[in-house]
């Protein structure tokens, strides 16, 4: 919290505030939260923007605007995070998303969640909830709304996608039903010819109610919840969730259960990688070596998933102060010599690519996604490493064992697709690595610390882990020993918005590649 609380005195001198968890939170007027957001903007990598309804205890609602203070900011290495907070007496606020278009989705979910109003907001359509389904006037997020409320059946209205006009200019429209084990999501293409002119993604066909049952469900449950967030980061997202409560309620994670959460959150990076450089080389190009070899080796990874943890997708193993599974010695010598030979398998497969001149045309210039605008979007993750920025959670907001062993972060310029696929392939060899590493330095002691108990006072907390797609971000806020609002957002909340920005000049028969480029998550964005 050093950091922060430099961050704070040096650009928001003489500014009240209350020190909750390892937040700052500086109540902002309305009148002044346009140059407050600007000054932390141009000096701190936002985070999320969220609501709270508070009319119980103070007949209002608040908004939270998270601004992270990454470790090493400064002339401290410790991170933190900064909070404005802006207190509603109505249920209007100013709209910010004109100045600062990282705003712009959250304002638009606050309104369908909430009921709360972004004034002069450039595009003030329903997010996630479904016009053809849900009626006017009802916000799920708000405390007089029950979880288990049965919705009568309606039609509210239409959803208006965005027009392109112009001579020979036609519509597209492609699912939400998609081929295979692909989630829901309606695309609408505005072409010429072959050429896309306009993207537009509709979402939300699987929301799922999972901040209201946050709010409602018994402790070990909401781990569960976590897990099943987005199935192919269930480690990752139960892990921001327990360190938000680990953080909350000071309790300390042994050393031997940080350097096991490192392993397994490594472990689902590697799986995911792997299964997606075949994808994208594979059943995105035609080029079917790539996909089966790929897909063997994930599968493989899976396995070993399985027989560390009895989950393939590595459930069931974070729980607030530690982790319920443990590496034996006899485990430990086989996977270093699982490691081994996935390294030297996946170096061949990949040695076969870049002697491909054929994919590496397929790949190059295709879905080219600027950084401007990812620095814009406040972009995280893979679509900000495949741009050169360098931004890493791991590096930034040290957890787990990470603050012991170090990741090398790795760029690729371009932004393309080729980008997004290289830089994959470069953190599959860093993923291993650090796995052995882990492996050689694993501690002796405890997995677990004894349970904890969460604070009486009102307090709030952040959770942060870089998942394989990118930042995963988690806020709790507690008061009187109980949950009352966790917000998550997944990376693909970030990202859906920004496949309508990519800048090069793609034909619809680009799109399926592009988006197995991303690999973006339909429940996770949907929630």
């Amino acid at each position: 919290m050093k950091n922060a609380h430099k961050m704070l005195a040096a650009h928001l001198p003489n500014r009240p505030f209350t020190e909750s968890g390892n937040a700052l939170l500086v109540p902002t007027d309305a009148n002044e939260i346009a140059s407050v957001i600007d000054t932390l903007m141009r000096e701190l990598p936002f985070i999320v923007l969220f609501a709270t309804d508070e009319r119980a205890d103070d007949n209002v609602f608040r908004l939270h605007y998270v601004f992270g203070v990454p470790a090493g900011a400064g002339d401290a290495d410790e991170a933190g995070f900064i909070v404005p907070v802006l207190t509603l007496a109505e249920d209007r606020f100013p709209s910010l998303a004109h100045q600062f278009p990282a705003l712009a989705l959250y304002e638009r979910e606050i309104k369908s969640m909430f009921g709360l109003t972004p004034e002069g907001h450039p595009d003030p359509r329903s997010l996630i909830l479904h016009e053809e389904n849900w009626p006017d006037a009802t916000y799920p997020l708000r405390k007089d709304f029950s979880w288990n409320t049965r919705l009568p059946e309606t039609h509210a209205g239409d959803y208006e996608f965005r027009k392109i006009e112009g001579e020979g200019i036609y519509e597209i429209p492609v699912g939400p039903v998609h081929a295979g084990i692909i989630e829901p999501g309606h695309f609408r293409f505005s072409v010429a010819g072959e050429e896309i002119l306009s993207l537009e993604a509709r979402l939300g066909w699987v929301h799922k109610g999972a901040e209201k049952l946050f709010e409602n469900l018994p402790l070990d449950k909401k781990v569960s919840l976590s897990e099943h967030i987005s199935g192919d980061s269930a480690f990752s997202h139960s892990l921001a969730f327990c360190q938000a409560l680990e953080t909350l309620t000071d309790t300390k994670v042994p050393a031997r259960a940080r350097s096991l959460r490192l392993i397994f959150a490594e472990l689902e990076r590697l799986t995911m990688h792997v299964f997606d450089i075949g994808n994208i080389a594979g059943n995105g190009t035609g080029f079917s070596f790539m996909a089966t070899h790929g897909f063997r080796m994930a599968e493989n990874l899976r396995r070993l998933s399985e027989s560390l943890s009895g989950s393939r997708f590595l459930r069931g193993i974070n729980v607030p102060g530690g982790v319920t599974k443990d590496i034996s010695e006899s485990q430990r010598t086989e996977m270093q010599g699982f490691l081994v030979a996935l390294n030297k398998d996946f170096q061949e497969m990949v040695d076969v690519a870049d002697g491909s001149a054929s994919l590496a045309g397929r790949l190059k210039g295709t879905g080219t996604l600027l950084a401007p605008v990812v620095r814009d979007y406040a972009g995280v993750g893979i679509a900000a490493r495949s741009n050169g920025i360098r931004k890493d959670v791991r590096i930034e907001y040290p957890y787990a064992a990470y603050g012991d062993i170090v990741p090398e972060i790795q760029l690729t310029e371009g932004g393309d697709v080729n980008a997004r696929f290289q830089l994959r392939i470069k953190e599959v060899f860093v993923s291993i690595t650090l796995i052995k590493e882990a492996l050689t330095k694993m501690p002796a002691g405890a997995i677990a610390s004894k349970s904890l108990t969460l604070p009486a006072e009102k307090s709030l907390c952040v959770g942060l882990v870089e998942g394989w797609r990118g930042e995963i971000a988690y806020i709790v806020q507690v008061k009187d020993g109980a949950i009352t609002r966790v917000k998550v957002r997944d990376p693909s909340f970030i990202h859906w918005q920004l496949v309508s920005h990519l800048s090069s000049t793609d034909m619809v028969p680009d799109f399926p590649l592009i988006n197995k480029s991303f690999n973006l998550s339909y429940t996770g964005n949907d929630l």
